[in-house]
């Protein structure tokens, strides 16, 4: 083989893809990933959850869902619509803050 054709082929041989590097490796770690997001649909969920219920729990600490008709009964449906505090972040700071229930 000349010296020619020789460096034809050398040129030919690195056109070829290198098998090492033929197959790309991903560096991130999907599991880690995949359980923050979950953790954090979680925390979403359990957020919501407190809201929810701090919204009712405030809306019987002031009575204001107290049934029309029988003084000491509590109005169900109203307490599925009641907005007691303005706004959502205040049942969600309160419920955080306080633990325990005042004495």
């Amino acid at each position: 083989m000349s010296d020619r054709e020789k460096g034809i082929m050398e040129a030919f041989n690195a056109l070829e893809p290198d098998e090492k590097r033929l197959f790309s490796v991903s560096n991130v770690n999907h599991l880690a990933w995949s359980l923050v997001v979950v953790l954090l649909v979680l925390a979403g969920w359990l957020a919501a959850a407190l809201v929810n219920a701090e919204n009712q729990r405030h809306a019987l600490m002031t009575k204001q869902c107290q049934d029309r008709v029988f003084k000491e009964e509590v109005d169900k449906m109203c307490l599925l619509t009641v907005r007691s505090r303005e706004h959502w972040w205040q049942h969600l700071t309160y419920g955080m803050g306080h633990l325990s229930p005042e004495k």
